[in-house]
C-alpha cells in the first residue's frame, strides 16, 4: 500500500511539471503556429535565474518569483527579434528556434561553465500522507503547478484576453476583422508560454541537476504530451501530460527507466495512428 501511494505521488509530481511545460508549448503553437524547439532552454533559463538570484543573496522564494518574470520578459525579446519574422512558415520556426536553443545553451555554458549546479530545497522534512512520509518540497512543487494551471485556465476562460486568444485560435483572420490586435496577442502569448517554462525550471531546480542540457529532458516528453493530447483546446495538454507522465513514471518504477522511454514512444505512435487529432479534439461547426 505504501509503495502504491508513493508511486502515485511521484507520478503526479512529474505529470504536473510536465503539464506546465506542455501547456506553454500548446498555447504558443495553437495561437501562433510556432513550433518552439527552444522551449526546453526557456525552462533551463528559469533554473539558472533561480541560481543567479540566490547567488546575489536573495532568498529562495524571491528567486522563485523572479524566474518566470525574467524568462517572460526574455520571451518578449525573442518574439520581437526572431519569432515575428517567421510566422506562417512552420519549417522556418523549427529552424529558427532550434538555432536559438543552441545559442542559449552555449551562452549558458560560457557564463556558468559546463558543470552542474544544485539548489537546496527550502522545505525540509516529510509530510505524512495516508501513512507515507513524502518530501514536503515535492508537495509544494505540485501545489505550484496546480495553481499555475488554474490561473492559466482562468486567464483563457474568464478574461477578455482569453476570449481574444481563443477567438484567434479558432479563426485568426476573423478575430483580426473583429478588432483583435493579433500582433499584441502574439507577443503576450509567447511571453506567457515562456514564463510557464521558466516557472517549471525554477520549481524543479532543487529536485534535479541544473546544467546546460537539462531542457532536453523535458522538451521531448512535453512535445509528446501535446501530440497525444491534441491541439485546439487547453484540455489536450492535460490529457497528454497525464498519459505520458503516468506511463513514464509507472514503467520506470516497475520495469526500468530504459523501458519507460520505449513504452512512451510506442504509446505515442499508437495514439497518433488511432487518434490523428489527439485524444481531446474540438468539433468545429460546419456552415
Amino acid at each position: 500500500m505504501e509503495q502504491t501511494i508513493t508511486t502515485i505521488l511521484d507520478a503526479s509530481n512529474y505529470t504536473l511539471i510536465l503539464l506546465l511545460v506542455a501547456l506553454g508549448l500548446a498555447i504558443i503553437f495553437g495561437l501562433m503556429n510556432v513550433i518552439n524547439m527552444a522551449h526546453g532552454e526557456l525552462l533551463m533559463l528559469g533554473a539558472y535565474t533561480l541560481v543567479t538570484v540566490m547567488d546575489w543573496g536573495a532568498p529562495f522564494w524571491l528567486a522563485l518569483a523572479c524566474a518566470p518574470i525574467v524568462v517572460g520578459f526574455l520571451g518578449l525579446a525573442i518574439e520581437e527579434l526572431i519569432i515575428r519574422r517567421v510566422y506562417h512558415r512552420v519549417l522556418d520556426t523549427i529552424l529558427a528556434t532550434w538555432g536559438l536553443s543552441l545559442v542559449l545553451k552555449q551562452a549558458i555554458t560560457l557564463i556558468f561553465g559546463p558543470g552542474s549546479y544544485s539548489v537546496v530545497a527550502p522545505l525540509g522534512g516529510n509530510v505524512d500522507i495516508l501513512g507515507v512520509d513524502y518530501p514536503a518540497y515535492r508537495l509544494f512543487v505540485m501545489a505550484v503547478a496546480v495553481l499555475a494551471v488554474v490561473l492559466t485556465f482562468w486567464l483563457f476562460f474568464r478574461t477578455r484576453f482569453g476570449l481574444a486568444a481563443r477567438g484567434a485560435i479558432a479563426n485568426r483572420d476573423m478575430a483580426a476583422c473583429l478588432g483583435v490586435n493579433t500582433r499584441r496577442l502574439d507577443r503576450y502569448t509567447f511571453s506567457f508560454g515562456a514564463a510557464l517554462a521558466g516557472l517549471a525550471g525554477a520549481a524543479m531546480a532543487p529536485l534535479i541537476s541544473i546544467d546546460p542540457q537539462m531542457g532536453l529532458g523535458f522538451l521531448v516528453p512535453a512535445f509528446l504530451a501535446v501530440l497525444i493530447g491534441g491541439l485546439g483546446t487547453l484540455l489536450g495538454p492535460i490529457a497528454g501530460s497525464v498519459a505520458v507522465g503516468a506511463t513514464d513514471n509507472l514503467t520506470a518504477t516497475f520495469v526500468s527507466p530504459v523501458w519507460a522511454q520505449l513504452v512512451v514512444f510506442i504509446m505515442a505512435i499508437l495514439v497518433v495512428r488511432l487518434f490523428p487529432r489527439g485524444l481531446v479534439t474540438t468539433r468545429r461547426r460546419q456552415t
